[in-house]
């Protein structure tokens, strides 16, 4: 994703002005730090946190695409505006993705009057990719647990032999469970190099309703990412998301 942007920040006439990583964090001064307009961070959930406090503590704005760390959400959110700073989150910057979660949520309140349809969500990314389920299949699995009456909750769900993969609806133990507790499965699948497959599918005995998104490379978050970091130019004081950037 670095080099991504790094590409896309050139074609667009920024400098990327400093690349901070685990190899030389403990190198880079706040003075250095300071000299940039906006900092993109797509690190691990293990140190966005820190990562996004030391650039709030010197007043730079934080766009952030990593994922996995959204227990501390409240955490960071606050010590955002404490410090007054300037931070924008998203599970994902496509812009495709995010027209997705407003057909998601869409979809959701319209099947609520359908008790004949269950819905699940899966997901499938590369191999490399630590966290499961992906931030974006989570904002999804909310997204309908939000605006279906009959879904509670949502829950990875993992084969027989414990293996994440897909299930696509059809094990007849997921489908008493979901019937049971009204919970939403996820599920997550890790193969290949894939940039990222996200499906929504209301199935009945007698069809299913699918929407679903695939990502052909990692250009078009690193492109929403960019633009999330031009959105932040010159704000100040507030956390953003891409509801806001896409208005």
């Amino acid at each position: 994703m670095g080099k991504a942007i790094e590409k896309i920040l050139v074609e667009r006439g920024h400098t990327a002005a400093l690349k901070v990583d685990v190899d030389n964090r403990k190198d880079v001064t706040d003075k250095q730090l300071k000299g940039c307009d906006v900092a993109i961070d797509f690190s691990t959930a293990a140190v966005t946190v820190e990562n996004c406090k030391w650039c709030f503590d010197n007043g730079v704005p934080v766009v952030s695409g990593t994922t996995g760390w959204l227990t501390r959400w409240d955490e960071l959110t606050d010590y955002c505006r404490v410090t007054k700073g300037t931070f924008f989150y998203a599970s994902n910057f496509s812009i495709g993705v995010n027209i997705v979660f407003q057909l998601n949520q869409e979809l959701a309140k319209r099947m609520s009057k359908f008790t004949d349809y269950h819905a699940f969500v899966e997901e499938i990314h590369h191999v490399h990719k630590l966290d499961a389920p992906s931030g974006t299949a989570i904002t999804l699995a909310e997204g309908i647990t939000k605006n279906h009456s009959a879904y509670q909750s949502w829950e990875l769900v993992q084969s027989k032999d414990g293996d994440l993969s897909r299930l696509q609806g059809r094990d007849d133990d997921l489908r008493s469970k979901e019937l049971k507790d009204r919970v939403l499965p996820v599920t997550a699948v890790r193969e290949g190099e894939v940039p990222g497959i996200h499906s929504i599918t209301y199935k009945s005995p007698v069809d299913e309703i699918s929407i679903r998104h695939e990502a052909f490379s990692r250009e078009g978050f690193a492109l929403g990412a960019v633009l999330a970091a031009e959105f932040l130019k010159g704000k100040s004081n507030g956390v953003f998301g891409m509801e806001d950037l896409l208005k």
